[in-house]
Order: C-alpha cells, then sequence, then structure tokens
C-alpha cells in the first residue's frame, strides 16, 4: 500500500490497523538532541483515546505509547524513532457480519475495488485509530515547534447548529469540556444536541479550527509546495475531514478586495497586518501572522439506525450497524487536525534552511 509516507525532513510513517496488534509510527528527519521521553507524547494520545466521555466510542483502550528506538538517555540520536501502542480491546466479532456487505459512508467498497479484498475488522487501515501514529508524531513535533517559539492549538468550533462565540473563549476548556470546546455554554448546547442525536440513532458532523502563533514570515514555496496547500493536503488526509479552509475561506467569494485584502503596517521596522482575512498566508508563504485553519468533518457514518446498501452479490439489503461508534468525531480528532498542522509547519521550516545563501552561510559559519 503505497501512501502512508508524510513529509520531505521530518518525514513520517504510520502503520498498524484498527483490530490488528498494535499501531504506531516511525519518524525520520528528527534532530538529535531533543528531550524526549513517553511522558511527552502519551498527553496527545489520551487526549484522542476512545471511552473517555459519552460521546465518544465505549471501546476502551490506554493507548500507552512505547518508544522503541531513536532515544538515549532521554534524547534523540537523530536516528529513526519508532513509537508503539498495542491494541488491548479489540472486538473483530462485532464486524464479522460486515464482511458481505458494504457500510455506507464508509471506505468498505473503495478498498474491494481498489485491492480485491480488505480487513473488515474495525474499519481495518482506514479506521480513525490510525491516527494514533499521526497524533504521537505530531507530539514530537510540537515539541520542537515550541523550541523555536511557535505553537500550535485546536479546538472545536462547531458541532452540528452549536457554534463557539469567540468572546467566551478560554483555552483551558478545549481541555475539560467534552466537546472540546474553548465556551462551556457551547459546549452545554452542542452537549445536549448530540443527545437527541443518540436518541435518534443519529450522528453530527462539525467543524474544528487551528491557530498556529509565532511563525515568522517567509516560510513555505510560491507554485507547488504552498505552505496552505500542503497544509490543506495534510488535513484533508484526516480520515473523516471533508472541506478546508484558511483565514476567511469560503467567505472570501461574497468579499470585495477592498475589504478582502490585509493593509500592511510598519511600526519600528517590523512589517504587520492590520486584518487577517488572509489567515497568515500569501503566495503560499507566511506572512507572519496567525495562521488560521479550519477543518470541516462529516458525521460518523456508523450509525444505528437502517440503511440501505448492497452485498458482494449486488443484491440490495438494508442493514443496522453494530459495534462501538463515536455519535461525533469532532472532539477526538481535534488533536489530530493539531497533530497534522504541527508536523506540515515543522517541514516547511526545515525545507526553508535552503531558500536564502545567506541562511547556510550564517549556519556553517
Amino acid at each position: 500500500m503505497a501512501g502512508s509516507t508524510f513529509g520531505t525532513i521530518f518525514k513520517i510513517s504510520t502503520w498498524g490497523e484498527s483490530h490488528g496488534k498494535a499501531l504506531g509510527v516511525v519518524i525520520d528527519g528528527c534532530p538529535a538532541g531533543l528531550k524526549l521521553c513517553e511522558e511527552d507524547i502519551q498527553p496527545y494520545l489520551d487526549r484522542r483515546k476512545p471511552g473517555q466521555t459519552v460521546i465518544s466510542t465505549p471501546r476502551k483502550e490506554s493507548d500507552q505509547v512505547e518508544i522503541l528506538s531513536g532515544v538515549f538517555k532521554g534524547y534523540t540520536t537523530g536516528t529513526p524513532i519508532s513509537l508503539l501502542v498495542f491494541n488491548t480491546s479489540q472486538k473483530s466479532s462485532d464486524y464479522s457480519e460486515i464482511a458481505s456487505y458494504y457500510r455506507p459512508g464508509h471506505a468498505d467498497y473503495t478498498f474491494d475495488a481498489k485491492y480485491g479484498f480488505r480487513d473488515y475488522t474495525g474499519g481495518g487501515r482506514s479506521s480513525g485509530r490510525e491516527t494514533i501514529g499521526r497524533v504521537a508524531a505530531g507530539a514530537v513535533a510540537v515539541k520542537i515547534l515550541k523550541e523555536m517559539g511557535i505553537t500550535v492549538t485546536a479546538y472545536t468550533k462547531s458541532i452540528g447548529p452549536v457554534s463557539i462565540d469567540m468572546t467566551r473563549f478560554d483555552k483551558n476548556a478545549i481541555y475539560r469540556t467534552p466537546t472540546c470546546m474553548p465556551d462551556e455554554n457551547a459546549d452545554q448546547a452542542a452537549m445536549a444536541y448530540l443527545k437527541e442525536c443518540m436518541e435518534k440513532k443519529d450522528s453530527s458532523g462539525g467543524t474544528v479550527e487551528c491557530i498556529a502563533s509565532g511563525l515568522p514570515a517567509g516560510i513555505g514555496d510560491p507554485v507547488f509546495e504552498k505552505l496552505d496547500a500542503n497544509l490543506a493536503k495534510a488535513i484533508m488526509s484526516i480520515g473523516a475531514v471533508k472541506a478546508v479552509e484558511m483565514g476567511d475561506g469560503v467567505l472570501v467569494s461574497q468579499s470585495v478586495g477592498s475589504q478582502n485584502n490585509d493593509a500592511f503596517r510598519c511600526t519600528n521596522g517590523i512589517v504587520s497586518k492590520k486584518t487577517n482575512h488572509a489567515g497568515g498566508i500569501l503566495g503560499g508563504i507566511s506572512d507572519g501572522s496567525q495562521i488560521l485553519l479550519r477543518a470541516h468533518i462529516k458525521p460518523t457514518p456508523s450509525i444505528f439506525s437502517v440503511q440501505e446498501t448492497v452485498n458482494q452479490k449486488g443484491d440490495n439489503i438494508e442493514i443496522a450497524i453494530k459495534g462501538r461508534h463515536d455519535p461525533v468525531i469532532v472532539p477526538r480528532a481535534v488533536v489530530v487536525v493539531e497533530a497534522m498542522t504541527a508536523l506540515t509547519i515543522l517541514d516547511a521550516c526545515m525545507l526553508n534552511m535552503t531558500a536564502r545563501l545567506d541562511y547556510l552561510k550564517d549556519f556553517y559559519n
């Protein structure tokens, strides 16, 4: 299977399946000398692990990470870092029935069309559990970015019809509300809405917003390796994401140039913008403002109400899916969006080291 590797210099390869023995990631290109242990990574995995709230799948997994290589006496060595998480709560029997048919909204049919074979237990490689490797690697990227003065923060912006009020933004609420909303009033409203969805045997979609602060101007490339293009690819590679916006996003199609353009100002020799409609990226290159992106996430396709589909024989049938599933994917996807944003930005920063002769001269002199 191609397509399990991401990045150019800071490169990751994820591996494993939902109901396999384990999942993990290999990180190549991490600089030597970074202080790193399992405790640096575990909090990020804890943010995405299942079974923590009433709006999460009841599957219980500790998702304990182990560092197998690339770290010696608490510091990275510059060699590949291998991270592993064992599966401990597989119930493959929950999925034996779906071996013969295709679940609506899932990759069952497309996997069969491509490979002529698929791991039907828990979705196999297309399961959301594949993101364990991304989040573990993202935790390492976040730690490096912090050394560079760059922070990445993601949160739930909306669930169904409920959106946060930015005037009530509380960063700490991201980590204590079940929805990962930074607005506790919106969290309560979203929980009430999700309760209705669950009672109807249905699910909900929503939006994750991510902000990267501290990134200097000049990161990214102007043609095929645009920073926003690579961020869009990274976020769209998350299974449930169906659209990505940068800055004002789709609202620019309703705007005019005099409103959409961000005016530049210079104070004490420092260039800044009065507004940030562009989301911190111009011409594919960072402009020194906050990077702002949004990921639109579809409703969980595994719902318990009756749905129409076909089986492998081509018969039209009706099904009611069994098993353990999230009524909403959004809260557990927050840290995944954060991880993929961090991985993309770190790789772009590393690539930028060769953009100018003076960078090389300063480094080697």
